[in-house]
């Protein structure tokens, strides 16, 4: 059976002796658009959580001394809710607040530090994906300008380091060695990282997020429709069909959930993305990016701490799973009591 079939949800109960603080990171460089919808996402997440009967502040992490800021929280009473994406300035830093968070000795939601920080390097991930027998596309990593050794088309470049689809368009889909050359050339020269070249899974794509630690459970897939784009190198999420409302990506990937999966297949794909899962140390909750191919489901990417917008596909998984926002943020929340050190009852 799939465990999404099987939830059942009670009311929520009082807990007013539950201090949550919501860390979330504020950049001054956001556009006055960017800081309000960012905003508005913060405001629904504490109002959700303050309904489900906690006491809660919030805590903007602005800058790299946000630590000074947070002494003054008691570890012992507070209970972290991470949705700290990064440290403003700094690249790739979200995993720096999280050690920071276990250095202080504060209990919080999601992933642990070393889990953030291995999740950015996508060679490391499908090694380890690989040694626990978890398909993933075939791979090569390129840290110099050059494509030697590759000859499986299509394919597609990715920078080799990040999150969020970063640096992902149309043209990293190519077709031939010349367009892969070029691709290559661009990310390592232009942009500074290595690339990775992958083969281009071409057919049905998912997003699966999962909670849970020890008994992982998978919530309904979230499926992604290309079949308004005839041209296969804009069959893919691109950082705009991610980020930029209007653009032809955004608008034309329909998002369909539950997922037109059968059983069966519901079934494999729940056992490979809780493998992955657990390969990759993920706690909590996280959300696998997925791709399915004469009947072999990919796994393309493993995300700890994914975004949990209202609007985000894990919360319409949720939702769909019989979840209200507050709800799934509720649980989320006591997933990380579980491992309260203070011997507080929660």
């Amino acid at each position: 059976m799939i465990s999404f079939l099987e939830v059942e949800v009670t009311s929520l109960p009082s807990e007013p002796d539950i201090y949550v603080l919501l860390l979330h990171d504020a950049d001054s460089s956001w556009s006055e658009q960017e800081k309000e919808e960012v905003s508005n996402a913060h405001e629904r997440l504490c109002d959700s959580l303050i309904s489900c009967g906690f006491q809660v502040d919030f805590f903007p992490v602005t800058d790299t001394g946000f630590r000074e800021g947070l002494s003054s929280y008691d570890p012992r009473k507070w209970i972290v809710f991470n949705w700290c994406e990064g440290i403003p300035g700094l690249r790739h830093a979200e995993w720096i607040v999280a050690r920071s968070l276990e250095e202080m000795g504060f209990v919080f939601t999601g992933s642990k530090a070393s889990t953030i920080k291995l999740s950015y390097d996508k060679r490391r991930v499908k090694s380890l994906l690989e040694h626990e027998g978890v398909p993933s596309p075939k791979w090569r990593l390129y840290s110099a300008a050059e494509a030697n050794g590759w000859s499986g088309f299509p394919a597609i470049v990715k920078p080799a380091f990040g999150h969020c689809s970063e640096w992902l368009s149309s043209d990293s889909v190519v077709m031939n060695q010349s367009q892969l050359s070029e691709r290559i050339s661009y990310l390592v020269e232009e942009v500074g990282v290595p690339a990775l070249v992958e083969d281009f899974i071409d057919g049905l794509e998912f997003h699966v997020s999962l909670w849970g630690n020890g008994n992982v459970e998978m919530l309904p897939p979230a499926e992604f429709d290309f079949s308004s784009f005839s041209d296969i190198h804009d069959r893919l999420c691109t950082y705009e069909a991610k980020f930029i409302p209007g653009s032809p990506h955004y608008e034309g990937i329909r998002t369909i959930i539950p997922s037109r999966l059968t059983a069966s297949q519901l079934q494999e794909l729940e056992a490979r993305c809780r493998s992955a899962y657990r390969a990759v140390g993920c706690r909590d909750y996280a959300r696998m990016d997925v791709r399915l191919r004469d009947g072999v489901f990919y796994v393309l990417d493993v995300n700890p701490n994914p975004d949990i917008s209202e609007d985000a596909s894990m919360a319409c998984a949720a939702e769909y799973a019989g979840y209200s926002y507050p709800q799934m943020a509720k649980k989320i929340v006591h997933l990380a009591c579980k491992r309260n050190p203070w011997e507080r009852a929660y």
